[in-house]
């Protein structure tokens, strides 16, 4: 058997987006003296040296790691962590996207393409029409519940989810239509509250209904929320309803993001998608304890036991999720 070809690569494509990039970043900085204020904010450029790696080898944004540090940590509103996540991923993982396009990775184009839709439809609808109407409460605790519960997936199922290979091949019709049902769906519930949220429930459609490949979901995954991240800030700034803040810690974020999320897609290739899904996840149930222990009092008891319970309830729908793929499979199998 002779060796398979490679497809050819276009990184200097990813090159010329990453010049551009960084000349526009200049200019700002030089032409309206804005050093002191990217300086000011290193500690978001530190912490999104994190998130950014994250960004480009998970299927979890890089706002899983800037929300709840604005947020938690620098104990700031939870709609700035949002509207943060919308600058700053349309960046880091427009710039992860386009690398992966340049290297040709295998992306599972009919779902992706429903998700798309659905992100244009479903993201204005949210930011105009649903997240105003949620308190800073309501959007840490579904940040938390939602990746607590997603952390918790890839702890006791990694070695599974690890394991495929491939792609359940259905009707790409019905590939379509359902990343734009979960589409709109995810932008209006997720996205326009947290700022993230699309990229996970695509993958979680991946790797858990068709049983992909993480090779073919993680970059899905990516494509996907850096698309709506730009739609989130289309949006955000024809409105003209940014949250004071965004802009000084984008100054200092963008520069790391902008090569800090496709050397996340670059090295995760060779170092393989469990160890860093593993640390990922571990961090995302930290996440959790941690707006518990820091809401406490306004939560209660009571508060804290629902969050508990929501976090079992999306784990039982993951499982039922994972039960019907591998139906489909044994009936693909036996068809």
């Amino acid at each position: 058997m002779g060796l398979q070809a490679r497809p050819k690569q276009y990184l200097w494509v990813w090159l010329l987006w990453l010049t551009g990039f960084y000349l526009v970043w200049l200019y700002l900085m030089i032409f309206n003296g804005l050093w002191p204020v990217a300086i000011q904010h290193w500690p978001m450029a530190a912490a999104m040296a994190i998130g950014s790696y994250a960004a480009g080898s998970t299927p979890m944004g890089g706002g899983t790691v800037g929300f709840p540090v604005l947020v938690l940590l620098f104990e700031l509103p939870a709609s700035l962590g949002r509207d943060f996540s919308f600058a700053v991923q349309s960046i880091g993982m427009v710039s992860a996207s386009i690398f992966i396009f340049a290297r040709r990775q295998p992306i599972a184009n009919a779902m992706l393409n429903g998700a798309m839709l659905g992100a244009v439809i479903g993201t204005p609808v949210g930011l105009l029409w649903v997240a105003p109407y949620f308190s800073e409460l309501y959007i840490k605790l579904v940040f938390a519940v939602i990746w607590a519960s997603f952390g918790l997936l890839h702890l006791y199922r990694i070695d599974e989810i690890a394991s495929h290979s491939g792609m359940t091949d259905f009707d790409e019709t019905w590939d379509f239509k359902l990343g734009l049902g979960l589409g709109v769906f995810a932008a209006i519930v997720l996205v326009s509250v947290t700022g993230v949220g699309i990229d996970m429930v695509i993958y979680t459609a991946l790797v858990l209904l068709c049983r992909a490949d993480l090779k073919i979901a993680i970059p899905t995954s990516v494509v996907i929320m850096a698309f709506t991240s730009v739609v989130g800030v289309v949006v955000k700034t024809l409105t003209n309803s940014w949250q004071a803040g965004v802009y000084e810690n984008w100054l200092a974020a963008a520069p790391v993001v902008a090569l800090g999320a496709p050397l996340g897609v670059f090295i995760v290739a060779r170092i393989g998608r469990k160890p860093t899904l593993l640390v990922v996840a571990i961090l995302c149930v930290g996440q959790f304890i941690w707006t518990l222990f820091s809401e406490r009092q306004l939560l209660g008891l009571g508060g804290t036991a629902l969050a508990i319970l929501a976090v079992l309830i999306c784990l039982m729908g993951f499982e039922k999720l994972r039960q019907i793929g591998a139906k489909w499979v044994r009936y693909k199998d036996a068809s």
